[in-house]
């Protein structure tokens, strides 16, 4: 390849995604550092699918600038973790120095790797060696000695001596070296280069073989401590001023460490910081611009702060739902639509758990399949996995609702799976498929209402169902559930819920059942539009 265009872009885009699905568990298995929260693997693999998603959106024709460009914002909005969002910075010093060029040569391709080093350096507070930036400095430098060959041996020279500097990170960090692994970050940063080796020379990327992790791996706990930091908080921000970005970058390093600020290049920010307070760390940003889309995940999974007394954990879909299962202050495993829990997630996340006693609570009857499936094969010297089937997440938040960690383990787990069990379900949701059912034919387009997992209620669909037939339907589906009896109805709504419905189903239960208290909460799931408990 002569040079770089946009058709080799997008295929770099696709190698990536791959590779990151591949690699994913072995880097989460090797994260201790910062935090040894095992998901590196995963928040790199989701900040690239969302790189690679923006591109498949967002067609820039076949200039390889702006389709770096492209990249590079899909990125920043998509970047999850300390790792996603230097990932993002890569992508972005790429896209910032091809410009608008049609095509990246092999000068040009050394000239992004520098710019994307100098850019993710400057996106972290505060730069360690031994990490991801160290292993992206070496891959700049080895890119700079190869600019008078072709763009394949730029890329081939700037992947390995990202394998060199990788190898020497367990020097660089006394955490890896008493781990016995090398950088997560950086062995994803080794597997991107690869990939663009790989698609400039026509080839397969290499293997890297001596950084395969072995079934067998076991890292070392000596100097793996808990965060002193709980929370992972992340959001973007529109409207910053340059004047701000600096003030902000102080303010958040004020509260916490591991602060990164990513710019999209189109005036949005990708903002990260692990801290005690969240609500001081939403405030710098708002001070600052505009927050949206923010997330806050703990970092207490893999630390652990129950050592050698009960966890709860819950096994959920989406991050509404995820947070409000952790107000309640219970440990989450979260996926969403894009990246599902898998057994391994489950069985690295059990397995890491600092307690002797854990109770798992999987939302759903598939993530129950999952999460049997996974505690089966957890192989764990002293610790005690009770997994509660929840066909529901109004099941698992009834479950949590009567957690004592005061009471014994074995009394806990009965009162939580009494209360999950006790509670009847219900949903209201949009059929994507035409199917037969007990009390008629559904099609694609109909509302259709469940109770217990029995269709109950068919709308026909004629368009997209107005509020006053959702309501209509959500008060039948409820009412069903109530004849049996009941004290509490609970509302999840879903991420397709008409606004104010919950509003309009607490007015009419006020007035048919004014005995029944009714409580609703943004759940944000996407397979139902409303998902109905009552106890």
């Amino acid at each position: 390849m002569r040079a770089v265009d946009a058709a080799a872009v997008r295929a770099w885009a696709t190698s990536c995604v791959s590779v990151l699905t591949s690699l994913r568990a072995d880097i989460d298995r090797i994260n201790v550092y910062p935090v040894p929260d095992s998901d590196t693997g995963s928040n790199l693999l989701y900040t690239i699918t969302g790189a690679h998603d923006a591109l498949s959106e967002h067609d820039p024709g076949e200039n390889a600038g702006k389709a770096l460009a492209v990249l590079a914002r899909g990125a920043v909005r998509a970047a999850r973790g300390n790792s996603g969002v230097i990932l993002s910075q890569l992508l972005r010093g790429i896209a910032d120095s091809a410009g608008d060029a049609a095509v990246v040569d092999a000068p040009g391709l050394a000239a992004a790797l520098a710019r994307a080093e100098r850019t993710a350096t400057g996106a972290v507070a505060r730069p360690v060696d031994g990490t991801m930036l160290t292993v992206l400095r070496a891959a700049a430098q080895g890119a700079n000695g190869a600019r008078a060959g072709g763009v394949a041996d730029v890329a081939a020279a700037a992947a390995d001596a990202a394998a060199t500097a990788l190898a020497e990170t367990p020097h660089q960090l006394p955490v890896l070296a008493d781990a016995g692994v090398v950088d997560a970050g950086g062995r994803g940063v080794l597997a991107v280069l690869d990939e663009l080796a790989g698609v400039t020379a026509g080839r397969p990327a290499q293997a890297r073989p001596e950084f395969a992790v072995g079934a067998d791996l076991v890292v070392s706990q000596r100097r793996l401590t808990e965060s002193a930091q709980p929370w992972e908080v992340m959001y973007l921000l529109d409207g910053v001023s340059d004047v701000a970005l600096p003030q902000l970058r102080d303010r958040l390093s004020e509260l916490g460490d591991c602060v990164t600020i990513a710019g999209d290049g189109a005036g949005s920010h990708a903002v990260h910081v692990h801290c005690m307070d969240i609500g001081a760390a939403l405030e710098a940003g708002l001070d600052a611009g505009r927050p949206r889309d923010v997330r806050v995940e703990s970092l207490a999974v893999a630390g652990g702060s129950q050592l050698g007394g009960r966890a709860v954990l819950a096994v959920v879909c989406g991050a509404a739902l995820a947070e409000l299962c952790r107000t309640e202050g219970v440990l989450v495993l979260a996926g969403d639509d894009r990246m599902p829990v898998t057994i391994d997630s489950v069985m690295r996340t059990v397995t890491e758990l600092r307690a002797s006693h854990v109770i798992v609570l999987p939302a759903g009857a598939e993530t129950t399949g999952v999460v049997e499936a996974a505690t089966e094969r957890v192989v764990t010297a002293g610790k005690d996995v009770v997994v509660i089937p929840c066909a529901s997440p109004v099941q698992v938040l009834s479950a949590i609702a009567v957690h004592d960690a005061e009471r014994r383990a074995a009394d806990d787990v009965v009162a939580m799976a009494e209360a999950a069990a006790a509670t009847r379900r219900g949903e209201l949701l949009i059929a994507d498929e035409d199917a037969m059912t007990w009390v008629g034919r559904v099609h694609a387009g109909d509302l259709v209402g469940f109770v217990d997992g029995e269709v109950m209620l068919i709308e026909p669909a004629v368009s997209a169902p107005s509020d006053t037939v959702v309501a209509d339907a959500a008060m039948t589906v409820a009412e069903r559930m109530l004849s049996a009896g009941g004290e509490l109805v609970t509302l999840l709504l879903g991420a397709r819920a008409p606004e104010g419905i919950d509003a309009v189903v607490a007015e009419r239960l006020a007035r048919a059942h004014p005995e029944v208290e009714f409580a609703a909460y943004q759940g944000g799931q996407t397979e139902s539009m409303l998902t109905f408990g009552v106890e």
